[in-house]
């Protein structure tokens, strides 16, 4: 059997997620280093992006489609789908706490600084925890248990993402937004250069 598509759309995406979120803390540390403001503006887009595509797009198709099928043939697996679950449930609210702790920094400055970087570096650490967890228990299992039915459902779904950080054209609304972002990114997901 192939590759599923939802597998591709998945590691895809995690690709792309996890390569944005370890290019905050290498921005924030450079100017530190400089003695430099960040650009609050790109830091917001970023957020914006992880609450826009990930949060309510990518989580709840994990979920609401791909873990109750694991959940029905691999008993073994539920409490790490349920832990998987915890934190997808959390998600909306760490991203509000980063977006306010970002905002608190924008505005207090300095004061507010180390504060945000703590908690970025916890983020971006958990986040990517979830994720590899997922890549490594998760998909696996998905390949071996699942029928080409199950599939097809997951497929259908999957595939209407479209997620413009895994190589779709960003609905017009987004395109800015998507510019941006990519500007700052190191290729070759992005158009920056690599930093740190």
């Amino acid at each position: 059997m192939s590759t599923p598509l939802t597998l591709r759309i998945i590691r895809d995406e995690h690709g792309a997620l996890a390569a944005m979120l370890r290019t905050i803390p290498l921005l924030l540390a450079e100017h530190r280093r400089q003695g430099t403001l960040p650009d609050f503006a790109a830091l917001r887009a970023m957020l914006f992006y992880v609450d826009e595509f990930p949060e309510r797009l990518h989580h709840p198709k994990e979920t609401e489609l791909l873990f109750p099928k694991l959940r029905a043939r691999a008993p073994e697996l539920r409490d790490t789908l349920d832990r998987l679950d915890a934190d997808h449930d959390r998600g909306e609210h760490a991203i509000r706490e980063l977006e306010h702790s970002l905002l608190a920094f924008e505005m207090l400055g300095e004061a507010r600084r180390e504060r945000f970087e703590r908690q970025v570096e916890r983020y971006v650490a958990a986040y990517l925890k979830h994720m590899e967890i997922e890549e490594r228990e998760i998909l696996p299992a998905a390949l071996r248990l699942l029928s080409t039915e199950d599939w097809d459902d997951l497929d259908e779904a999957f595939a209407a993402n479209r997620d413009p950080l895994t190589g779709h054209k960003p609905e017009e609304t987004y395109q800015g937004l998507f510019q941006r972002i990519l500007s700052l990114l190191p290729a070759p997901l992005g158009l920056g250069s690599a930093r740190g």
